[in-house]
């Protein structure tokens, strides 16, 4: 199978992943505490929960997925996702919103980027890179379609209805199409596979750090994803809610939606005009998009075409870094073991990130907004030093088909 086929496939299935299981819930969130009596931070802090055991959960799957192939963990994953939603659609009270809020961030890890771009590595790692931008740039539109549908499906239902429909979207659309993916790079595994099936690549990427330097490039790589995350999560998930208590209420939808094409733009530019950059330094520009983004909203709410200009930003950043999530680490150490360590990558940027929503909720409400995006703007920061000093060669990236 060509790659271009899997990631065409894997584009559908992250739009309909992320905007379903993670961007939603900013829109449906409100309606959740007003049923239940609960305060906004509380659900906030429901999901911080999710987040945090979906994290813990991730370095198994990863380690899952490196043995048992990323097709097979994904089409469980669909069914897993689509069972999740279901749950959390028929909770009666908080506890059980709580336990379908974790079981949809567990699902998460089985079916989202983690587990795509795997799939892409183990299909081919010389052209990984390449498809996994690709894969991004057709996933950016996630937010773009699934912030504005959601809103226009939870005029005309309530959250419940809304988390059924996405179940079975999940049901009858990923399901399937994992299920090809799953036939299709096993077929191509079995003509590559020792006699023990254990999946393996058609051939290894080495990676440009080596031996004793790979602990603590590991490390920074770590600690600049997992603040990045962490400042990216505070604003997706706070998103609607911190425009309109910025001013912005009528617009807030608006300005959101160019979140989206902004990511997409950002991955189209690195793909025409990025080549000769390195994964590291694609992370630098990433990551020091944040505190420019946070800056510009400071200094110019409630300000419209400050806020455009937030949003745009914002999703440049925003759409760089989900390349580099799986590309840096495949640049820096290579292919071999690349799923268990995406999945302990992943695992420390989400326990650290799902502090994000109930964080920002309480900083908001005991220090206000300006207060609050200084205290992001300084964090932000950080994931740019840390970057800068993971000491990987800065020269042109491999190039692939």
């Amino acid at each position: 199978m060509k790659s271009r086929t899997a990631v065409l496939a894997l584009g559908l299935t992250q739009i309909i992943g992320y905007g379903t299981l993670y961007y939603s819930f900013s829109v449906l969130a409100p309606a959740m505490a007003r049923e239940f009596g609960l305060s906004t931070e509380w659900v906030f802090g429901a999901l911080s929960v999710s987040l945090l055991v979906g994290g813990l959960s991730a370095p198994w799957v990863g380690g899952w997925i490196d043995r048992r192939g990323a097709g097979r963990v994904m089409t469980i994953g669909s069914l897993a996702a689509a069972l999740a939603l279901a749950v959390c659609a028929m909770a009666g009270n908080g506890a059980m919103l709580v336990l379908g809020l974790i079981a949809i961030q567990i699902a998460s890890t089985l079916v989202q980027y983690s587990a795509s771009f795997t799939l892409l590595v183990q299909l081919n790692p010389a052209t990984a890179q390449r498809s996994i931008t690709y894969l991004t740039l057709m996933a950016g539109f996630a937010s773009t379609l699934f912030w504005p549908f959601t809103t226009a499906l939870h005029a005309r239902l309530d959250w419940h209805h809304v988390y059924l429909l996405f179940a079975l979207m999940h049901l009858f659309v990923c399901l399937p199409v994992h299920g090809w993916l799953m036939v299709k790079t096993r077929t191509i595994s079995d003509r590559r596979d020792p006699p023990d099936h254990t999946p393996r690549a058609a051939a290894s990427v080495t990676g440009v750090i080596e031996g004793a330097a790979r602990p603590r490039a590991f490390g920074l790589m770590l600690l600049g994803f997992a603040i990045q995350s962490f400042v990216t999560s505070t604003f997706l998930v706070h998103m609607l809610p911190m425009l309109t208590g910025l001013g912005l209420a009528k617009a807030s939808v608006l300005v959101a939606s160019v979140f989206g094409p902004a990511q997409v733009l950002s991955r189209f530019t690195n793909m025409t005009f990025g080549g000769r950059l390195s994964q590291r330094t694609l992370a630098i520009i990433a990551s020091g998009f944040l505190p420019l983004a946070t800056g510009i909203l400071l200094a110019t709410a409630p300000s419209l075409s400050g806020a455009f200009a937030f949003a745009i930003v914002f999703g440049l950043s925003s759409g760089l870094s989900s390349i580099v999530q799986g590309t840096l680490p495949l640049e820096l150490f290579g292919s071999d073991g690349y799923g268990k360590r995406l999945g302990r990558l992943t695992s420390v940027r989400l326990v650290v990130s799902s502090a994000a929503p109930f964080a920002f909720a309480l900083m908001t409400e005991h220090l206000g907004y300006p207060i609050s995006l200084s205290i992001i703007a300084v964090l932000s920061t950080l994931a740019v030093i840390a970057f800068l000093t993971i000491g990987s060669p800065a020269g042109p990236r491999p190039t692939s088909a």
